[in-house]
């Protein structure tokens, strides 16, 4: 039976089995990704990433994701960052700066000094529309009703859809409880990351993720840049921040401007071996 190649890597807490599925012949379904994700009888990690040749000639590589419960999803910020790690790493590529396809959007990654990625996240999306998120207007605040309270929240997609909420307190925001009801909110019918962020002062913000079909994560880079996004929109944050989540810091560069959102970050490979294939 083969033996299929990966490597365990993991930004900011956040961790992933990465798959060269280039020199590689994987079959994959959400059996498989549960197989695999599990902390006990797998591997374990948070989401499954495939390295796969592009669709377009322009682009390096097609970048797609599993949650751990076997769902595939547009997009995940920290998993950018080690897939970029990863493929120079593992003789893929040589060059340093790459364009990567995603279900919705090309994304660009640069390897910078040390461990450190640079990804270009791309324009972030307002429309409520096209995060979706139902509404029949646009602004930077909405009134979220959850179980007879309202709720001020932000709504950003950045490929994937984010909902962010103020809190006082990270520490203390009742995050196993809110985050799976604003998650499945009739309001997002493809379902919804929840962000919890708390202001330090305009460059600073401490922040905890509760996300679409995986629960709370020790991190989330594209739900770090939707929280910048929408601190940046209700004046509360500049456009350099630095974001702390459980599992570490990242720096997030919004440009106003060019409307772009630029992420940096670890990407550290942990371990690599063999499975069967399942």
């Amino acid at each position: 039976m083969m033996m299929i190649r990966f490597t365990k890597m993991q930004g900011c807490g956040n961790d992933f089995v990465v798959i060269d599925a280039v020199s590689q012949r994987l079959y994959v379904n959400a059996e498989q990704v549960q197989k695999l994700a599990h902390r006990q009888l797998g591997i374990g990690c948070d989401q499954l990433i495939l390295v796969e040749p592009p669709c377009a000639p322009e682009n390096d590589f097609f970048y797609r994701v599993y949650n751990n419960t076997g769902e595939e999803v547009e997009m995940c910020g920290n998993g950018a960052r080690c897939f970029a790690r990863f493929v120079v790493d593992a003789g893929l590529t040589d060059k340093t700066e790459l364009r990567l396809e995603t279900q919705k959007r090309v994304i660009t990654t640069q390897l910078m000094e040390e461990d450190d990625v640079m990804v270009d996240m791309g324009t972030p999306v307002l429309v409520p529309a096209q995060i979706p998120f139902l509404t029949p207007y646009q602004a930077n605040v909405y009134r979220l009703e959850v179980d007879g309270v309202d709720h001020m929240i932000s709504a950003v997609s950045m490929g994937n859809p984010h909902a962010v909420l103020v809190v006082d307190d990270v520490e203390t925001a009742d995050v196993a409880q809110l985050g799976p009801k604003i998650e499945g909110h009739r309001q997002f019918p493809e379902g919804v990351n929840v962000g919890f962020m708390q202001i330090v002062n305009d460059n600073e913000i401490n922040l905890r993720v509760y996300e679409r079909n995986a629960g709370e994560t020790l991190a989330c880079g594209s739900g770090a840049c939707a929280a910048v996004v929408a601190g940046v929109m209700r004046n509360l944050l500049k456009g350099e921040v630095l974001v702390h989540l459980p599992g570490g810091t990242l720096k997030i560069y919004y440009d106003q401007d060019k409307n772009t959102v630029l992420m940096q970050g670890e990407a550290i490979a942990v371990f690599s071996g063999r499975f069967r294939a399942l």
